[in-house]
C-alpha cells in the first residue's frame, strides 16, 4: 500500500512514481507501508492551496489559532499509543521514558504554549509610538514549509514540533515535509491535525503533508514565490543547499545544522568533584545514543595528572556502558566518517571506534584525544561533527590555551564551563568565558547541555554553523514565533482601521508604548 499525501484537507493518492519505506533500526528490517516521493506538479498544488489558505487567514484572530493548537494537542493525546508504537518501530528510541513519558508530553506542552502565545499576541511585539502616530507589530509572513529531523520524531516533527507550533501561532499555514526515517509517525500526526482542523472550523489547507521530494524540488520549494519562510533541522550539507536556494529568492530560512557543544572542565572543578563530572558527562554524551543536537562532542580538560585521571575514568565508563541503537544506517555511516576524519587528523583513539556493539544499527561508544597544541593547528578539522555516542577530548596546557581554543571555535548551540564552586577558578573562568560567549547561543555553568527546556527565555540557536542566523531561537514560546512573522508598520492609520492588538487598550495589555522623543521624521 502506498500512503496518500495530505493536500488541502484531503488524503490524495500521489501522482509520483517513486516510493520509499522506513526501516526498523533495531531489526534492520523494512517496515510495512510505502510512502510516495512527490513530484513538482504535486508540490505546486500544495503551494497553491497554501497561498489560498494564507489569504483566508489574514486578519483571523489569534484565538482561532489557539483553539486549533489546543485541539490538536488533545487529538495527539488520544493517539498516544499508536504514535509511540510507530515512533519506536521507526527510530528504535525507547517507549519509556523517552517517547511516551518525555518527548510526547513535551510536544503537546509546546503546542499549548504556542496556543497561549497566539491567544495573547505576546509573540508579536506590538509597539505604539504615541508622539509620531506610528505603530508596529509582527504579523503572519505567509505559508511556512517545515523540514523535521530524524532524531526527534515528536518534538521536532515537521507537522507537530516546535517550528510547526511557532509558525501556526504566528498565523501561517504550514506545509510539512516529513522525514524519511519516521513517515508513519508523521502520518498519524497528520490525521490528528485534520481532526483538529475540522473540530475548530479552520481552513482545510492550514496543514498539509508531503513525505519526500527530490533534492531539486526541495530547493524549488523553499524558494517559491508563494512561500513566506522555511524551517529546517538536519544535516549541514543539505541545509546549506536549501539556504542557498532560499537566499537566492529572498526567502528567510531558519536552520539548525550542527553543533559539537564544547565543555570546558577547569582544574578546580576536577580537584573538587572529578568523579561526579565524569558521571554527568558519560550520561549526557551517551543519552539517546548521543543523537541530540546538544550532545557534548568536545571536552577541553587541563593537562597533568588530574586531567589524565579524569579521562581514564570516562574511558572506563564508556567501555562498560551498553551500546545503544542508532536511528538509521545513514547515521552510522556519518558517525563512522566523522571519527575517521578525526583519527586521520591525528586524534588518538581511546576506546571504541568501530561499527556494531549494540542491537541493530549501532557503533561502539567512542572517545578520542588530541593535545591543545594539535587542535589549534587545525581547529576546523578537529571540530568535525560525529553525531552519535562519542566525543573528543582536548588536553590543554593551561587556561590560556583553553581560552585560545574557545576563540578558535565555530558557532555552537551551547557551551559549558565546569569550575570550582568556591571560586578557585574564577580568573580562568573569566578569560575562557570571554571567548566562548560569542561562540554559543546558550552558555551553561556546571551543567551538561543535553536538556533543552521549552521556556520563553531559552535560546536553542547560535552562530553559524549551529544555525543559519544567530538572532533567533527554535525553542521557546513566544520568542520562536518571531521567525515566522514580518514587521507590519502603520503610520497615521485611523484607529478603527488598526489591527485590534494595536488599538488603544487598558494598562497591562501586551503592547508597549514609547514616547517618540528620539524620532526624526524628516530624515530619509
Amino acid at each position: 500500500m502506498v500512503h496518500p499525501v495530505l493536500i488541502n484537507g484531503d488524503w490524495i493518492a500521489s501522482s509520483g512514481t517513486s516510493t520509499f519505506q522506513a526501516a526498523n533500526p533495531s531489526t534492520q528490517e523494512l517496515l510495512p507501508g510505502e510512502f510516495p516521493v512527490s513530484p513538482w506538479s504535486e508540490i505546486d498544488t500544495v503551494l497553491a492551496a497554501a497561498a489560498d489558505t494564507a489569504r483566508e487567514l489574514r486578519g483571523m484572530p489569534g484565538e482561532k489559532f489557539a483553539a486549533f493548537l489546543e485541539s490538536y494537542a488533545d487529538e495527539i493525546e488520544k493517539r498516544t499509543d499508536d504514535l509511540v508504537a510507530a515512533a519506536h518501530a521507526e527510530t528504535g528510541l525507547p517507549v519509556s521514558p523517552r517517547l511516551k513519558d518525555g518527548e510526547l508530553p513535551r510536544t503537546t506542552n509546546q503546542l499549548r504554549q504556542a496556543a497561549a502565545a497566539a491567544r495573547t499576541g505576546s509573540w508579536a511585539a506590538p509597539t505604539i509610538d504615541t508622539a509620531t502616530g506610528i505603530r508596529s507589530v509582527l504579523g503572519p509572513i505567509g505559508p511556512v514549509v517545515v523540514f523535521g529531523p530524524n532524531n526527534f520524531p515528536f518534538a521536532f516533527n515537521g507537522i507537530a514540533g516546535g517550528d510547526f507550533a511557532a509558525a501556526i501561532a504566528a498565523g501561517n499555514p504550514v506545509i510539512a515535509k516529513g522525514h524519511s526515517c519516521h513517515p508513519e509517525t508523521t502520518r498519524l500526526f497528520a490525521e490528528a491535525a485534520v481532526a483538529a482542523i475540522a473540530a475548530t472550523g479552520m481552513p482545510k489547507g492550514l496543514v498539509q503533508l508531503i513525505y519526500r521530494t527530490s533534492h531539486e524540488d526541495g530547493y524549488k520549494l523553499v524558494s517559491d514565490a508563494r512561500i513566506g519562510a522555511a524551517g529546517y533541522t538536519g544535516a549541514r550539507h543539505t541545509g546549506l543547499k536549501l539556504k542557498e536556494a532560499a537566499d537566492g529568492a529572498g526567502k528567510p530560512i531558519y536552520l539548525e545544522l550542527s553543533s559539537i557543544n564544547p565543555v570546558f572542565v577547569l582544574a578546580g572543578a576536577l580537584a573538587e568533584r572529578a568523579d561526579a563530572i565524569a558521571e554527568e558527562f558519560t550520561g549526557s554524551c551517551l543519552m539517546g545514543t548521543g543523537q541530540f543536537c546538544t550532545n557534548p562532542g568536545l571536552v577541553v580538560v587541563p593537562g597533568g595528572a588530574a586531567g589524565e585521571a579524569f579521562i581514564s575514568s570516562v574511558v572506563e565508563k564508556f567501555t562498560a556502558a551498553p551500546v545503544g541503537t542508532l536511528l538509521s544506517s545513514g547515521v552510522q555511516k556519518s558517525l563512522t566518517d566523522g571519527f575517521a576524519t578525526l583519527a586521520a587528523a591525528g586524534a588518538t583513539l581511546l576506546t571504541g571506534g568501530q561499527p556494531g556493539g549494540g542491537t541493530g544499527v549501532s557503533f561502539q561508544n567512542t572517545l578520542l584525544q588530541v593535545s591543545g597544541a594539535e587542535f589549534l593547528k587545525d581547529p576546523a578539522v578537529f571540530q568535525t561533527e560525529a553525531f552519535g555516542n562519542g566525543s573528543l577530548f582536548v588536553v590543554a596546557e593551561d587556561a590560556s590555551q583553553m581560552a585560545a581554543i574557545a576563540e578558535s571555535l565555530e558557532g555552537n548551540l551551547t557551551g559549558c564551563i565546569y569550575s570550582d564552586t568556591q571560586g578557585a577558578d574564577d580568573a580562568d573562568y573569566a578569560v575562557i568565558e570571554s571567548g566562548l560567549r560569542t561562540k554559543v547561543g546558550r552558555l551553561l555553568n556546571d551543567k551538561m547541555p543535553t536538556g533543552v527546556a521549552v521556556s520563553a527565555a531559552m535560546n536553542h540557536g547560535g552562530p553559524f554553523p549551529a544555525t543559519g542566523h544567530p538572532g533567533f531561537t527554535a525553542v521557546g514560546m513566544p520568542t520562536s514565533s518571531a521567525r515566522f512573522g514580518m514587521l507590519y508598520c502603520y503610520d497615521n492609520v485611523r484607529p478603527d482601521r488598526l489591527p485590534a492588538i494595536l488599538q488603544d487598550k487598558n494598562p497591562g495589555d501586551v503592547w508597549r508604548r514609547v514616547d517618540g522623543a528620539w524620532s526624526t521624521a524628516d530624515i530619509l
